[in-house]
Protein backbone atom coordinates (compact mmCIF):
# COMPACT_ATOMS: atom_id res chain seq x y z
CA UNK A 1 0.00 0.00 0.00
CA UNK A 2 1.55 3.28 -0.78
CA UNK A 3 1.91 5.82 2.09
CA UNK A 4 -0.79 8.02 2.85
CA UNK A 5 1.34 11.56 4.27
CA UNK A 6 -1.59 13.62 4.09
CA UNK A 7 -3.11 12.00 7.28
CA UNK A 8 -0.25 11.97 9.46
CA UNK A 9 0.14 13.62 12.24
CA UNK A 10 0.93 17.64 12.80
CA UNK A 11 2.49 18.55 15.87
CA UNK A 12 2.31 22.52 15.25
CA UNK A 13 -0.83 22.58 16.55
CA UNK A 14 -2.10 25.30 13.79
CA UNK A 15 -5.71 24.66 12.16
CA UNK A 16 -6.19 25.58 8.55
CA UNK A 17 -9.41 27.64 7.67
CA UNK A 18 -9.33 26.61 4.22
CA UNK A 19 -7.38 24.60 2.24
CA UNK A 20 -8.17 22.98 -1.07
CA UNK A 21 -8.21 23.64 -5.14
CA UNK A 22 -8.47 27.28 -6.71
CA UNK A 23 -8.59 27.85 -10.06
CA UNK A 24 -11.09 25.46 -11.12
CA UNK A 25 -12.98 25.43 -14.59
CA UNK A 26 -16.00 23.49 -14.93
CA UNK A 27 -19.10 23.54 -16.89
CA UNK A 28 -22.55 25.26 -14.98
CA UNK A 29 -25.90 25.32 -15.52
CA UNK A 30 -28.19 28.10 -14.45
CA UNK A 31 -31.20 27.95 -14.23
CA UNK A 32 -32.60 31.60 -15.86
CA UNK A 33 -35.76 33.96 -14.32
CA UNK A 34 -37.84 33.47 -17.76
CA UNK A 35 -37.56 29.78 -18.07
CA UNK A 36 -34.91 27.48 -19.99
CA UNK A 37 -30.99 27.56 -18.68
CA UNK A 38 -27.45 28.70 -19.76
CA UNK A 39 -24.80 27.14 -20.11
CA UNK A 40 -21.51 28.36 -18.88
CA UNK A 41 -17.90 27.74 -17.58
CA UNK A 42 -17.44 28.72 -13.85
CA UNK A 43 -14.14 29.20 -12.17
CA UNK A 44 -14.42 27.74 -8.50
CA UNK A 45 -12.29 26.87 -5.81
CA UNK A 46 -13.71 24.32 -3.45
CA UNK A 47 -12.29 23.91 0.41
CA UNK A 48 -12.51 22.83 3.58
CA UNK A 49 -11.13 23.25 6.79
CA UNK A 50 -8.24 20.83 8.14
CA UNK A 51 -8.22 20.56 11.99
CA UNK A 52 -4.51 20.88 13.45
CA UNK A 53 -3.45 17.35 14.30
CA UNK A 54 -3.78 16.42 10.25
CA UNK A 55 -0.66 17.26 7.93
CA UNK A 56 -2.75 17.79 4.79
CA UNK A 57 -6.27 16.95 3.20
CA UNK A 58 -6.44 14.65 -0.44
CA UNK A 59 -6.64 17.20 -3.04
CA UNK A 60 -7.83 14.63 -5.23
CA UNK A 61 -11.10 14.18 -3.68
CA UNK A 62 -12.47 17.71 -4.23
CA UNK A 63 -12.10 16.85 -7.83
CA UNK A 64 -13.95 13.33 -6.90
CA UNK A 65 -16.67 15.15 -5.45
CA UNK A 66 -17.46 17.69 -8.19
CA UNK A 67 -17.98 15.00 -10.90
CA UNK A 68 -19.52 13.00 -8.95
CA UNK A 69 -22.32 15.79 -9.74
CA UNK A 70 -21.12 16.97 -13.34
CA UNK A 71 -24.78 16.47 -14.92
CA UNK A 72 -26.04 18.53 -12.33
CA UNK A 73 -23.77 21.35 -11.38
CA UNK A 74 -25.68 24.10 -10.78
CA UNK A 75 -26.06 26.99 -7.87
CA UNK A 76 -29.15 25.28 -6.66
CA UNK A 77 -27.21 21.86 -6.20
CA UNK A 78 -23.94 23.34 -4.52
CA UNK A 79 -25.00 22.22 -1.65
CA UNK A 80 -25.03 18.30 -2.78
CA UNK A 81 -20.81 19.25 -3.88
CA UNK A 82 -20.69 20.35 0.19
CA UNK A 83 -22.00 17.48 1.15
CA UNK A 84 -19.41 14.69 -0.75
CA UNK A 85 -16.52 17.03 0.26
CA UNK A 86 -17.55 16.61 3.40
CA UNK A 87 -18.06 13.35 3.53
CA UNK A 88 -15.20 12.25 1.16
CA UNK A 89 -12.48 14.29 3.45
CA UNK A 90 -13.65 14.00 6.62
CA UNK A 91 -14.24 17.85 7.32
CA UNK A 92 -16.09 20.04 9.82
CA UNK A 93 -16.48 23.07 6.92
CA UNK A 94 -16.83 23.21 3.05
CA UNK A 95 -17.21 26.02 0.81
CA UNK A 96 -17.55 26.40 -2.55
CA UNK A 97 -16.75 29.59 -4.09
CA UNK A 98 -17.47 30.37 -7.94
CA UNK A 99 -17.50 32.88 -10.84
CA UNK A 100 -19.08 32.94 -13.82
CA UNK A 101 -19.96 35.24 -16.88
CA UNK A 102 -23.57 35.11 -18.44
CA UNK A 103 -24.85 36.70 -21.91
CA UNK A 104 -28.52 37.43 -22.13
CA UNK A 105 -30.22 38.74 -24.85
CA UNK A 106 -31.32 42.50 -25.23
CA UNK A 107 -32.86 44.69 -27.75
CA UNK A 108 -32.28 48.50 -28.75
CA UNK A 109 -34.27 51.19 -27.16
CA UNK A 110 -35.47 52.14 -31.05
CA UNK A 111 -34.36 50.28 -33.56
CA UNK A 112 -34.75 46.82 -31.50
CA UNK A 113 -31.76 45.76 -33.30
CA UNK A 114 -31.14 42.64 -30.79
CA UNK A 115 -27.56 41.35 -29.32
CA UNK A 116 -25.88 39.72 -26.35
CA UNK A 117 -24.70 41.69 -23.67
CA UNK A 118 -22.86 39.72 -20.58
CA UNK A 119 -22.58 39.99 -17.15
CA UNK A 120 -20.34 38.38 -14.42
CA UNK A 121 -21.95 36.78 -11.14
CA UNK A 122 -20.35 35.50 -8.06
CA UNK A 123 -22.07 32.53 -6.05
CA UNK A 124 -20.36 30.82 -2.71
CA UNK A 125 -22.05 28.32 -0.50
CA UNK A 126 -20.52 26.32 2.74
CA UNK A 127 -21.73 23.53 5.03
CA UNK A 128 -20.71 22.42 7.94
CA UNK A 129 -21.19 19.30 10.06
CA UNK A 130 -22.76 21.17 12.61
CA UNK A 131 -25.39 22.16 10.25
CA UNK A 132 -24.19 25.88 9.28
CA UNK A 133 -25.33 26.79 5.87
CA UNK A 134 -24.59 29.52 4.60
CA UNK A 135 -24.94 31.53 0.69
CA UNK A 136 -23.98 34.95 -1.22
CA UNK A 137 -25.15 35.61 -4.32
CA UNK A 138 -23.64 38.79 -6.40
CA UNK A 139 -23.23 40.06 -9.46
CA UNK A 140 -21.46 43.20 -11.38
CA UNK A 141 -23.32 45.41 -13.87
CA UNK A 142 -21.75 48.03 -16.08
CA UNK A 143 -24.16 51.42 -16.51
CA UNK A 144 -24.35 54.63 -17.52
CA UNK A 145 -24.25 57.50 -15.11
CA UNK A 146 -24.32 61.35 -15.95
CA UNK A 147 -23.05 63.80 -13.48
CA UNK A 148 -25.48 66.24 -12.07
CA UNK A 149 -23.38 68.68 -11.27
CA UNK A 150 -21.49 68.69 -14.76
CA UNK A 151 -25.56 69.00 -16.34
CA UNK A 152 -26.59 71.77 -13.79
CA UNK A 153 -23.10 74.05 -14.19
CA UNK A 154 -22.68 73.91 -18.28
CA UNK A 155 -24.16 75.56 -20.65
CA UNK A 156 -23.76 72.57 -23.23
CA UNK A 157 -24.71 69.15 -22.20
CA UNK A 158 -22.88 67.47 -19.29
CA UNK A 159 -20.23 64.32 -18.61
CA UNK A 160 -21.14 60.88 -18.19
CA UNK A 161 -19.39 57.33 -17.64
CA UNK A 162 -19.02 53.91 -17.32
CA UNK A 163 -20.07 52.80 -14.43
CA UNK A 164 -19.75 49.83 -12.52
CA UNK A 165 -21.89 48.36 -10.24
CA UNK A 166 -21.30 45.78 -7.48
CA UNK A 167 -23.96 44.19 -5.64
CA UNK A 168 -24.02 41.07 -3.31
CA UNK A 169 -26.69 39.82 -0.71
CA UNK A 170 -26.56 36.62 1.75
CA UNK A 171 -30.54 35.41 0.95
CA UNK A 172 -32.34 33.82 3.52
CA UNK A 173 -31.86 30.09 3.87
CA UNK A 174 -35.71 29.33 2.51
CA UNK A 175 -35.00 32.02 -0.88
CA UNK A 176 -33.70 32.13 -3.56
CA UNK A 177 -32.30 34.89 -5.34
CA UNK A 178 -32.44 35.63 -9.19
CA UNK A 179 -29.25 36.92 -11.05
CA UNK A 180 -31.53 38.81 -12.96
CA UNK A 181 -33.25 40.38 -10.64
CA UNK A 182 -30.08 41.74 -9.03
CA UNK A 183 -29.13 43.55 -12.66
CA UNK A 184 -32.81 44.78 -12.82
CA UNK A 185 -32.06 46.80 -9.55
CA UNK A 186 -28.59 47.83 -10.47
CA UNK A 187 -30.11 49.20 -14.05
CA UNK A 188 -33.11 51.00 -13.01
CA UNK A 189 -31.20 53.01 -10.56
CA UNK A 190 -28.72 54.11 -13.22
CA UNK A 191 -28.60 57.49 -15.40
CA UNK A 192 -29.43 54.59 -18.43
CA UNK A 193 -28.48 50.42 -18.95
CA UNK A 194 -26.14 49.61 -21.99
CA UNK A 195 -26.68 47.97 -25.30
CA UNK A 196 -24.50 45.78 -27.08
CA UNK A 197 -26.18 47.01 -30.20
CA UNK A 198 -26.89 51.09 -31.08
CA UNK A 199 -27.98 52.43 -34.37
CA UNK A 200 -28.35 56.76 -34.49
CA UNK A 201 -31.53 56.36 -33.76
CA UNK A 202 -30.94 54.86 -30.41
CA UNK A 203 -27.56 56.91 -29.29
CA UNK A 204 -29.63 59.79 -29.76
CA UNK A 205 -32.57 57.79 -27.39
CA UNK A 206 -29.79 56.62 -24.77
CA UNK A 207 -28.07 59.97 -24.55
CA UNK A 208 -31.23 61.96 -23.80
CA UNK A 209 -32.56 58.94 -21.41
CA UNK A 210 -29.01 59.47 -19.34
CA UNK A 211 -29.22 63.42 -19.47
CA UNK A 212 -32.45 63.25 -17.97
CA UNK A 213 -31.68 61.14 -15.20
CA UNK A 214 -28.28 62.32 -13.60
CA UNK A 215 -26.91 60.64 -11.04
CA UNK A 216 -23.65 60.82 -8.50
CA UNK A 217 -22.25 57.76 -7.45
CA UNK A 218 -23.56 58.15 -4.19
CA UNK A 219 -27.03 58.28 -5.75
CA UNK A 220 -26.46 55.03 -7.14
CA UNK A 221 -25.89 53.36 -4.06
CA UNK A 222 -28.63 54.78 -1.80
CA UNK A 223 -30.88 54.08 -4.71
CA UNK A 224 -29.82 50.61 -5.34
CA UNK A 225 -29.51 50.13 -1.52
CA UNK A 226 -33.18 51.82 -0.94
CA UNK A 227 -34.71 48.68 -2.95
CA UNK A 228 -32.21 46.45 -1.65
CA UNK A 229 -33.01 47.31 2.48
CA UNK A 230 -36.60 46.37 0.87
CA UNK A 231 -36.03 43.03 0.12
CA UNK A 232 -34.16 43.13 3.56
CA UNK A 233 -37.08 44.24 5.82
CA UNK A 234 -38.65 41.80 3.88
CA UNK A 235 -36.67 39.30 5.50
CA UNK A 236 -35.54 37.76 1.59
CA UNK A 237 -32.23 38.83 2.37
CA UNK A 238 -29.92 39.06 5.85
CA UNK A 239 -27.07 41.15 4.43
CA UNK A 240 -26.25 43.04 1.24
CA UNK A 241 -23.43 45.22 0.13
CA UNK A 242 -23.36 47.86 -2.70
CA UNK A 243 -20.77 49.40 -4.59
CA UNK A 244 -20.43 52.12 -7.19
CA UNK A 245 -17.81 52.59 -9.22
CA UNK A 246 -17.82 55.75 -11.72
CA UNK A 247 -14.33 55.37 -14.36
CA UNK A 248 -14.18 59.38 -14.70
CA UNK A 249 -14.20 60.26 -18.39
CA UNK A 250 -12.87 63.54 -17.37
CA UNK A 251 -10.89 63.30 -14.35
CA UNK A 252 -7.60 60.99 -14.23
CA UNK A 253 -9.31 59.08 -10.93
CA UNK A 254 -12.08 56.94 -10.41
CA UNK A 255 -15.28 57.90 -8.19
CA UNK A 256 -16.31 55.70 -5.32
CA UNK A 257 -19.03 54.39 -3.15
CA UNK A 258 -20.10 51.41 -1.22
CA UNK A 259 -22.91 50.65 1.32
CA UNK A 260 -23.32 47.46 3.82
CA UNK A 261 -26.03 46.53 5.67
CA UNK A 262 -27.80 43.32 7.84
CA UNK A 263 -25.74 40.47 9.00
CA UNK A 264 -22.82 39.00 7.26
CA UNK A 265 -22.70 35.09 7.59
CA UNK A 266 -19.65 32.53 7.98
CA UNK A 267 -18.76 32.96 4.70
CA UNK A 268 -17.81 36.60 5.23
CA UNK A 269 -17.15 36.87 9.30
CA UNK A 270 -14.87 36.16 10.46
CA UNK A 271 -13.20 34.53 7.73
CA UNK A 272 -12.40 37.19 5.26
CA UNK A 273 -12.80 40.57 5.33
CA UNK A 274 -15.91 42.06 3.38
CA UNK A 275 -13.65 43.41 0.35
CA UNK A 276 -11.85 40.52 -0.13
CA UNK A 277 -14.66 38.24 -0.24
CA UNK A 278 -16.99 40.95 -2.57
CA UNK A 279 -14.12 41.40 -5.09
CA UNK A 280 -11.81 38.71 -5.14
Amino acid sequence: MLPDLQSHEDRRGIHIDQVGVSNVRYPLTLPLRAGGEFNTVANLSMTVSLPHYLKGTHMSRFMIALNERKHQFRPDTVHMVLKELLDLLEAEEAFVDMEFPIFLARKAPVSREQGLIDFNFVFRSMSSTSGTNDKNVGVKANVTTLCPCSKEISARGAHNQRSEITIDVRPASDEFVWFEDLIDIAERNASCELYPILKRSDEKAVTERAYDNPRFVEDMVRDIGKDLLGLLHAGKILWLYVASRNFESIHNHDAFARIERGVRGPLLNPREGVDVAITA
